[in-house]
């Protein structure tokens, strides 16, 4: 009975039921909520502090940054079941204007990597160098062909270049023009006539689902306003037996890496991207650790590799195909 009078009590604040709906559809952080309601971070907290003693969200803290995502299911979707059948256009508003909150962001990003396009490779190894990377990415994928590949959120064309040798196609999806215009240049020199790079969303990735058997992405996620469903796109694409390849930090507490050089998450911990990859379907595993070179410094940053794959079709699948 007291579970149950805590949720209610949860639920009797509008702004509560605003905060419950918005993270209903993505994980969000403390001052985008704020921004979304119009209000103080100090008093959205409260409300979301209420919330997770009901157990209807839960928070997670990274860096200066609280990041709040739905609670367990067995409590929050009686309740969001109730609130759909009492009021089905409930959060519309709010929605929209979440969308405004994350366009702006967007284009603050957008504007970042047009400024910094032609410094880009050297951004990606101030930290592990990427020759070390670059051979762990090559021994996770290996041995042998790595049929249709697609890289998300390509930069320069880096990955194409290393690993289009191996692919039957190749595809490079980028946001920024100014990448794709250097990613242009560096397949060319590399005489990869079966790659291209297009302009893309790593939300909505222009392949059929199943279609494709090698899904790379290098250093993105941590760019990624909903790591959640960026990674659940790049399985949707996935054909059986195809692999998906994360890369990206391990948990850091390099703040100031949001604003120089627009991060959105500090890293990712191996509980986190492997369990976004079983909810999207994949038998997940962590393929390479690489730890900072210097342990004791503070600013260093490790990568880690994790490995999806699409369980392969069953013969009963295959014969109902």
């Amino acid at each position: 009975m007291q579970a149950l009078l805590s949720i209610f009590r949860a639920l009797a604040d509008p702004s509560r039921v605003r905060i419950l709906l918005l993270v209903r559809r993505m994980e969000l952080s403390v001052g985008e909520l704020a921004a979304v309601l119009a209000q103080s971070q100090p008093r959205v907290s409260r409300h979301i502090r209420i919330l997770a003693d009901a157990g209807l969200v839960q928070r997670a803290k990274e860096g200066a940054w609280v990041f709040v995502r739905l609670g367990e299911a067995a409590i929050c979707a009686p309740v969001l079941a109730g609130i759909d059948a009492l009021a089905a256009d409930a959060g519309e508003a709010d929605q929209a204007r979440l969308a405004a909150v994350r366009a702006e962001r967007a284009a603050a990003a957008d504007a970042w990597f047009a400024a910094h396009a032609a410094d880009w490779d050297r951004e990606r190894a101030l930290h592990i160098a990427e020759s070390d990377v670059e051979a762990a990415i090559a021994a996770a994928l290996a041995p042998g062909d790595l049929g249709v590949l697609v890289d998300v959120g390509t930069g320069t064309g880096r990955m194409i270049e290393l690993l289009g040798p191996q692919a039957r196609t190749a595809l490079g999806i980028d946001r920024s023009p100014e990448m794709l215009r250097l990613a242009r240049g560096r397949i060319e020199a590399s005489g990869l006539a079966h790659a291209e790079v297009r302009r893309g969303d790593m939300y909505a990735l222009p392949r059929a689902a199943g279609s494709v058997d090698t899904v790379v992405l290098h250093q993105v996620l941590h760019f990624a306003d909903d790591p959640v469903a960026a990674i659940a796109e790049s399985a949707r694409v996935l054909a059986p037996g195809g692999r998906l390849l994360v890369v990206d930090f391990m948990p850091h507490g390099r703040e100031e890496l949001r604003a120089q050089q627009r991060h959105v998450r500090l890293g990712f911990g191996d509980d986190q991207v492997c369990g976004w990859m079983t909810a999207a379907g994949l038998e997940a595993q962590v393929a390479r650790r690489l730890p900072p070179p210097d342990a004791d410094n503070l600013r260093a940053l490790g990568v880690t590799l994790w490995l999806g794959r699409r369980p392969a079709a069953t013969s009963l699948e295959r014969k109902a195909a």
